[in-house]
């Protein structure tokens, strides 16, 4: 992986961790309110995880697992 490659996927990485953050807070927030909206909450935590295995995807490319 180039050096170039490789800034580019912590970008990414950091990225998705503040979208990640802030639908904690969205989903939250929703959750909270006096008449919550079931589907957009579903829709919201669906995307949440959907950032999640890309932020490990991203995770497993920048550390390889190396046995020795």
């Amino acid at each position: 992986m180039t050096e170039q490659e490789e800034l580019q996927h912590r970008q990414e990485r950091a990225e998705l961790k503040v979208e990640h953050r802030d639908l904690d807070a969205a989903i939250h927030a929703l959750e909270q309110s006096s008449t919550p909206d079931h589907l957009q909450i579903k829709r919201l935590k669906k995307r949440k995880l959907f950032l999640r295995d890309r932020i490990q995807e991203l995770d497993d490319i920048l550390t390889p697992d190396i046995t020795a």
